[in-house]
């Protein structure tokens, strides 16, 4: 009788101990199984499903330690990041969609460390390495280089690890001498007539710029294979979202992306996609913009 007792209160103890835990975040209990924590702050059913097929989550290296040291705080996030956000009907987008719109907007926040976590699930959810490697590309133009380099070396290292090839096949379409040419007919075709030789227009650094634009922005960036057209777009914006404090080119890339056929539903369900990565002052201020955009 008495090792009955002594059971069941060890049982009680224990049952406290990971409340007590859970409350607190603390999990010195090193040798607590998965199942114990899950008891003890669960993810749920759909949360569970989502991650694991995503490959993050308490069963994958890379978010084990704060599965173990902060509980309480992964659950709640990866309970609201992939189940309430996914399940949404309002948000929903297709797989390898979101995938590039979670990808540039790590790049737009400057997240080395979950744009690996979640380069592998992109490649697992079709979208290519030369697409990948479009995506950050292109981020150059519109985050500067400085701040586009650690994501080449991030995205190399998972290249490697995947035993993907590098380089990868040449996608420019451009020449030295055509390029702001083939540049600037994107540009119209995205923005309208009134982009036309632009960078003959304004004050001499005005000009510049504009040319630097047509050349550089679009005739490096936008004229090469890999992607679309309305796929560029989508990241421009997803980068200007993301990065903030951008609201005029951004209004300027909302229209962009209209006028090339992401319209403004399409646009809303982006940013609420990017709002568990990038935060609620810069969703906002992007859903801002798509609702006053005409």
């Amino acid at each position: 009788m008495k090792n009955k007792k002594l059971t069941f209160a060890g049982l009680v103890f224990l049952f406290g101990l990971s409340q007590f835990l859970c409350a607190n975040g603390k999990t010195d209990m090193t040798d607590m199984d998965l199942q114990a924590k899950n008891d003890a702050c669960k993810l749920t059913d759909v949360a569970s499903e989502n991650t694991e097929s995503m490959g993050i989550g308490y069963g994958f290296a890379q978010d084990r330690e704060l599965f173990e040291t902060d509980p309480e705080f992964m659950n709640n996030f990866y309970n609201f990041a992939y189940d309430e956000v996914l399940s949404d009907g309002n948000v929903s987008l297709e797989p390898k969609t979101r995938s590039v719109v979670v990808l540039a907007a790590l790049l737009g926040i400057q997240a080395t460390e979950e744009f690996s976590v979640m380069l592998n699930f992109a490649l697992n959810s079709g979208v290519s390495p030369v697409e990948v490697k479009e995506i950050i590309y292109q981020a150059t133009a519109y985050l500067g280089f400085g701040k586009v380099r650690p994501f080449l070396t991030v995205a190399n290292t998972v290249f490697k690890e995947q035993g993907i090839s590098l380089p990868l096949e040449f996608q420019g379409t451009t020449t030295r001498g055509n390029r702001r040419e083939k540049g600037n007919q994107i540009q119209i075709d995205v923005f309208g007539e009134g982009m036309r030789e632009r960078w003959n227009t304004g004050s001499p650094w005005r000009q510049t710029v504009n040319s630097w634009l047509a050349s550089n922005c679009f005739g490096d960036y936008y004229t090469r294979t890999g992607l679309d057209i309305k796929t560029r777009e989508l990241i421009t914006f997803c980068f200007l979202a993301a990065a903030g404090g951008c609201e005029s080119q951004l209004e300027s890339h909302t229209a962009g992306n209209i006028a090339v056929g992401n319209d403004k539903e399409f646009l809303t369900r982006v940013v609420l996609n990017m709002t568990p990565y990038i935060g609620y002052p810069r969703s906002l201020n992007a859903l801002a913009v798509v609702e006053a955009a005409k």
